[in-house]
């Protein structure tokens, strides 16, 4: 196997260690979350469609997505739809092989379908969204990439991914925190909680500054007054939660829903018909929610590329991407010394996924461990990650990795 394994020293103090941390979580309502999860449906359809008719994964990129808001007349006590979402799916797919034609515009709208109805639960799936599938055929060069071979695929472009181990604490609590709110305990205890949730961490020092915005199901709140009595318990609630964990000794302030405002009617409470901002406020897009690890952490390397909806067994920018965080998780679980590490691969087209031009890893360590003892393990990891690239990607393809 021919490739650069580099290990080195990390430059940085561990981000747990950092003077100041922002740390950031959308949930699943969020609009831009939408996008992510909706083009990875898509995509796990489609590899399963392609698999059943011709035995391998054909080419596709469904990683360009927009969700264009709608209009909602929003009131205490309900409200209507005034003009539905637009989802828009785009880029490009193997639409036919000889004679047989693949439906990868259905593909993609019924795949969109069922993620909506099993995970908004005040969405119509049917009248709330209308779907515009703009999947394009592929190019005869990048198609030529997945003719059946042996081994793995060679990459589809060049490019780079980040990964890194462990969460820090502020990481982990954001995600779970979210997790918690989302959660079927959480919504079926507080019936009024949507799932458009976004979650913002910021540590100072030892201070941490939680900020939880979420609306409230217009259906279920029929005054002010019940806004922000509910408003109240809902927060006591996360407050609970939050506190209840181990904190290391930082303080936690949480504020919940800061624009609200007493006095201001509508403008003053934070409502929602269907449950996700983008019914009317914002409009969503692939690539700019959460990161492979579930969060966006703003003290550490990110990388460029969406990897929702990409190709999982030639697109590197969606391989490397998860490979890189599973990479760093066992290098910190498995060699003894390693407080956080992170790992970068490269790709070149043309070249196998199974060897990069580069994978490099820096690691932070503990004050008795030498970067000698380290160097062979973490290299070794390396290796086995890129050699058992082959069973990973069929995984990936199966949806058993979290992309959002």
């Amino acid at each position: 196997m021919s490739h650069t394994i580099v290990v080195q020293a990390s430059p940085t103090i561990p981000a747990s260690e950092q003077p100041v941390e922002i740390v950031e979580r959308k949930g699943r309502g969020h609009p831009d979350t939408i996008c992510d999860a909706v083009a990875e449906r898509i995509s796990i359809a489609l590899s399963h469609a392609y698999v059943k008719r011709f035995g391998r994964i054909l080419h596709y990129n469904i990683d360009k997505g927009l969700l264009v808001a709608g209009q909602v007349e929003c009131r205490l006590g309900g409200g209507r739809v005034r003009e539905p979402m637009r989802l828009i799916i785009g880029d490009r797919a193997t639409v036919q092989v000889g004679r047989s034609r693949v439906p990868v515009a259905k593909i993609a709208e019924d795949a969109a379908r069922e993620w909506f109805r099993g995970n908004l639960r005040r969405l119509d799936a049917d009248r709330h969204v209308r779907y515009q599938v703009e999947l394009k055929p592929t190019s005869a060069e990048l198609g030529a990439i997945f003719q059946a071979r042996q081994g793995p695929l060679v990459a589809n472009d060049t490019s780079a991914a980040v990964g890194y181990a462990p969460l820090t604490p502020t990481e982990r609590l954001v995600l779970d925190l979210e997790a918690y709110v989302n959660g079927p305990l959480f919504q079926s205890e507080f019936p009024e909680a949507c799932e458009d949730v976004k979650v913002m961490a910021l540590r100072i020092e030892r201070e941490l500054r939680l900020t939880v915005a979420m609306p409230l199901w217009a259906g279920a709140i029929r005054s002010e007054a019940a806004y922000f009595e509910s408003k109240a318990r809902l927060l006591r609630a996360i407050r609970a939660y939050v506190h209840g964990r181990p904190q290391g000794g930082t303080r936690v302030r949480v504020t919940f829903n800061a624009l609200d405002r007493r006095g201001q009617g509508l403008e003053g409470m934070y409502l929602s018909l269907l449950g996700t901002s983008a019914e009317q406020g914002d409009s969503g897009q692939i690539g700019r929610g959460n990161r492979v690890c579930g969060v966006i952490a703003l003290n550490r390397p990110m990388s460029g590329e969406a990897a929702a909806g990409k190709n999982p067994v030639s697109h590197v920018g969606k391989i490397y991407n998860v490979l890189a965080h599973e990479l760093a998780g066992r290098i910190h679980r498995e060699v003894a010394g390693v407080r956080e590490v992170t790992v970068w691969l490269c790709s070149t087209i043309g070249r196998r996924i199974d060897r990069p031009a580069v994978a490099a890893a820096q690691v932070s360590l503990a004050q008795s461990m030498t970067l000698d003892r380290v160097r062979a393990p973490v290299a070794r990891i390396i290796r086995e990650g890129l050699e058992g690239i082959g069973p990973f990607c069929e995984a990936l393809a199966a949806g058993k990795y979290a992309v959002w």
